[in-house]
């Protein structure tokens, strides 16, 4: 026993004088680490009085010390950014759902800024901006170089004043200019209507007020296709959809799931890491999602996304999504302005982050576009034997069951009559539908 007891202080006095051998090494590799860095903000310093002195002109202050800020945090991440009390305000302004602009959301690649999606019924929307366009100038000013707050601000202006920015797209050959008006941008979050027997629910952003818009859209819908029992599915669309608020995508994924994981995040610190569970009760009471997603589906998107595809409680339909995968948090600072730093990773509940990546549809499905006006795209009518002269005539049907043919067919045009404007839409209709075949469905 007593060997025992003094091989164990044996190791413990070899294991303090090691350590004491490693802290010294440690302490002095931190002290010139502190050492370096105090030196750099010294260097930092001197160059912001050499600049305010002898500069060929006056320099503000101010607005000098916000750029320095503003690079600092631009060298981090295309997401991370300073805001300015102007530019805090109107983010907050946006998070509320009503705001002044174009109406697109965009990030920077590149060197040039990017359209991550345009806003559904917004001056950009309507002027065709599209998810994946480079805006390379506006108003004639390039934006090659430029910070992504800069550019912002170069599009933001008077309401009722047009702007000329111009675009390169994928698949055009030059670049092209568009004037837009700008307006004030009031996004409705969810908007519903009734397709056939599905119900479509259009999700263009995560703000404070997407789950109850989503929550109030869906029953409206509902009882107008005359109760969930005649209801043989729903399609929630995500596509073009930028994102928004963490919160607000739990509350929507929540509303379609009974249990389990949604979503968890993993930050450098414990306080920025969180794992969020489903609570019971589902919106949709178990009938058939499809989800449809595209390039345009970014952030909140892709959390629901994410988790409705892990538990098996929706097809995702579209192309590949964004792959934004990671956290914002908004830190106000003295001054009224705030720091907008990225200080987590999200996770989707089978633990796979989409950073850089993004979601992959369960079917890829290309949209396809419409075809211009006055362009052949008629299938030619087909003789069948009603066309016959002298044909016998169909004695077994009542006219009930006439009348019900009439309706089927009326439905069958006017789903082909949609395939040619949204083709990834149809497709999830017509996914539905067939699912409703097989179940046994009316």
């Amino acid at each position: 026993m007593k060997k025992l007891v003094i091989a164990a202080v044996g190791g413990t006095l070899a294991g303090l004088l090691m350590t004491a051998q490693l802290t010294g090494p440690l302490v002095a590799q931190e002290a010139e680490r502190t050492k370096s860095t105090y030196e750099q903000l010294d260097l930092f310093g001197d160059i912001f009085e050499r600049i305010r002195a002898t500069y060929v002109e006056p320099v503000d202050e101010q607005k000098l010390i916000r750029a320095a800020i503003s690079g600092m945090v631009k060298s981090l991440d295309p997401h991370s950014s300073y805001l300015p009390p102007e530019d805090f305000e109107a983010m907050q302004v946006q998070t509320r759902g009503q705001f002044g602009g174009l109406g697109i959301e965009v990030t920077q690649e590149n060197g040039f800024v990017k359209v991550v999606s345009p806003i559904d019924d917004t001056p950009a929307d309507r002027a065709g901006i599209e998810a994946g366009d480079f805006i390379t100038k506006v108003d004639g000013e390039s934006t090659l170089g430029m910070g992504l707050d800069e550019a912002v601000k170069l599009m933001r202006g008077e309401i009722g004043e047009e702007i000329v920015i111009t675009i390169v797209r994928e698949g055009t050959d030059e670049p092209f200019d568009v004037t837009i008006k700008r307006d004030v941008i009031k996004v409705k979050a969810t908007r519903g209507r009734v397709e056939g027997k599905s119900v479509v629910l259009r999700i263009t952003s995560f703000s404070d007020q997407t789950y109850v818009n989503l929550e109030s859209e869906l029953k409206k819908r509902v009882e107008e296709a005359g109760g969930m029992d005649k209801v043989n599915g729903f399609v929630i669309d995500l596509r073009n959809n930028p994102g928004g608020l963490l919160k607000q995508a739990i509350l929507v994924s929540d509303a379609f799931l009974e249990s389990g994981e949604i979503v968890s995040t993993r930050g450098r610190n414990s306080q920025d890491s969180d794992r969020v569970n489903a609570t019971p009760g589902d919106l949709a009471q178990g009938k058939p999602i499809i989800v449809l997603i595209n390039g345009g589906s970014a952030s909140a998107s892709e959390i629901v996304a994410g988790a409705l595809k892990d538990h098996h409680r929706a097809v995702l339909v579209g192309t590949q999504s964004f792959g934004k995968g990671s956290v914002q948090t908004i830190m106000p600072l003295q001054g009224d302005g705030a720091l907008r730093l990225t200080t987590a990773r999200y996770y989707t509940p089978s633990g796979r982050s989409i950073q850089n990546l993004g979601v992959a549809p369960d079917i890829l499905v290309e949209f396809r576009r419409p075809k211009p006006e006055g362009e052949d795209d008629v299938i030619k009518a087909r003789r069948s034997e009603a066309d016959l002269r002298g044909t016998i005539t169909n004695d077994s049907l009542t006219e009930d069951e006439k009348k019900q043919l009439k309706e089927e067919r009326k439905a069958q045009e006017e789903a082909a009559k949609l395939r040619s404007q949204d083709s990834q839409l149809s497709y999830a209709l017509d996914m539905l539908t067939g699912l409703a075949v097989l179940q046994g469905a009316n």
